[in-house]
């Protein structure tokens, strides 16, 4: 069968391209008041990599037959070998990560990171017959950032644009919410504006900048003047105007009061955090605060938190190499900070981060010492609770048109789920296997749902 092309790929995994439209104002729901049954904590970490990360750079085999197959294939784009940092993943093999990678390596030697081969956007399982036959049930739009960015966060792969996100819909299963009974704060929180991930069918999230939240703008709580205005606003905006946009709007302000008032009040408390986080990296100060926020976690009165937060330039269609040695870096340093920052706070067997993307990228680069958008991709799992120091799933045949290839440029057919992934991630954060599918709709479609990967 003669190989199909990047055009013939998108056809076949595409359902008509839905329009944007403006952010929804139609989620502002309440916590439940569910009764608090006990009184541990775990937290959830979302780390997305805006773009499509190439992950063919992240790790590359090391073993004398696997490096030379990805050196035939990546062409001008392959590392070096003497620059791979060399790590043996328990379960066998040899591998390398970047070379910009050494905190990680460190933390994968320590057994606190674990990899995860070849995951991606799966409805069910396919082969390469499947999918090069056009007999495969694939997700809409595959390649397309839009709609893949909004599927690795909703898990929902078809039917237009997801407005609800996996870790929007982890907090709102019942025996999650009775662990947030007494919150001040949504559980679900954005460090990086709106977005699906933490977006809930009734829950609404709470976005908070990176940067220090210490007080009301303009209020001074103390004061009893500056007090008559606040109480004076709140009054204001609870006003019944008859004009449901105007009630909405209203509403979001009300529920920005309330969460600047709650961080404001805890962070008060708080010691400062004494690790070092790296300066001028957008990503490590949103991991920064997100450490400031688990550590008054109990003044908030949360038993269970989805953060989300996000560094984009990862789509190299030009000079990847050059781009990487930045990214990468940044990826690295930011969240070692972050799980030493969790080791000083001694919660670091209670949160877990994990990397998300796009998608991946073609093995084979472009004209411009780039690579094109893929499908299956590596991602990185780091926490106390992690089973590190292993590779998880089935790292693909590194040859272009070989086995595991949808293409002929090296675009991964995913051998992992998504949908898999997070439900590893679920079930250690509390959900329930009996309410995964209310989660993951594609769940029940693999015959192994929950991974290794997590103690």
């Amino acid at each position: 069968m003669a190989p199909i092309n990047r055009r013939d790929f998108l056809r076949m995994g595409c359902c008509g391209m839905a329009v944007g439209a403006a952010a929804s104002f139609s989620r502002f729901g309440v916590m439940n008041a569910f009764a608090q049954t006990q009184t541990d904590y775990k937290a959830l970490v979302c780390v997305f990599l805006n773009g499509g990360n190439d992950a063919n750079n992240l790790i590359v085999p090391f073993d004398t037959a696997g490096y030379a197959a990805y050196k035939k294939a990546r062409s001008g784009l392959a590392l070096a070998q003497s620059s791979l940092l060399q790590i043996a993943p328990t379960s066998g093999g040899s591998y390398g990560f970047h070379a910009k990678f050494p905190e990680l390596q460190q933390l994968f030697n320590q057994k606190h990171v674990a990899v995860l081969a070849n995951v991606g956007t799966l409805v069910t399982p396919v082969t390469q017959q499947q999918v090069q036959s056009g007999n495969a049930t694939l997700p809409d739009n595959l390649l397309s950032h839009l709609d893949q960015q909004l599927q690795m966060q909703s898990a929902q792969f078809s039917g237009g644009l997801a407005e609800v996100g996996w870790g929007g819909r982890v907090v709102e299963v019942p025996s999650v919410q009775a662990l947030n009974a007494s919150a001040l704060l949504p559980a679900s929180i954005s460090l990086d504006g709106q977005n699906v991930f933490v977006d809930g069918q009734t829950a609404r999230p709470s976005i908070v900048p990176p940067g220090n939240v210490t007080a009301l703008d303009g209020f001074n709580l103390g004061n009893s003047a500056d007090l008559a205005r606040y109480n004076a606003m709140q009054q204001m905006l609870s006003f019944d105007s008859g004009l449901s946009l105007v009630q909405t709007a209203n509403g979001t302000m009300q529920n920005a009061f309330a969460d600047t008032k709650a961080l404001s009040d805890a962070f008060a408390g708080a010691a400062g955090i004494k690790t070092a986080f790296p300066q001028n990296s957008y990503l490590a100060a949103q991991l920064q605060q997100v450490a400031k926020i688990i550590q008054v976690r109990q003044a908030l009165g949360l038993g269970r938190q989805v953060f989300f937060v996000q560094t984009g330039g990862f789509d190299t269609h030009s000079d990847q190499l050059n781009a990487h040695n930045s990214l990468y870096a940044d990826i690295s340093t930011s969240m070692n900070a972050f799980y030493q920052a969790t080791v000083e706070l001694g919660v670091q067997q209670q949160v877990t981060a994990f990397t998300l993307s796009d998608f991946g990228r073609t093995l084979q680069p472009d004209s411009n010492a780039g690579t094109d958008h893929a499908w299956g991709s590596h991602h990185i799992i780091m926490g106390g609770a992690v089973q590190g120091g292993d590779l998880y799933g089935k790292f693909p045949t590194l040859a272009l048109g070989g086995p595991d290839d949808a293409t002929s440029e090296g675009r991964w057919i995913p051998t992992t789920s998504l949908d898999q992934y997070g439900a590893t991630l679920a079930s250690w954060f509390g959900v329930a296997d009996a309410d995964l599918a209310s989660v993951f709709p594609n769940i029940g479609n693999f015959s192994n749902p929950k991974l290794a990967f997590m103690g």
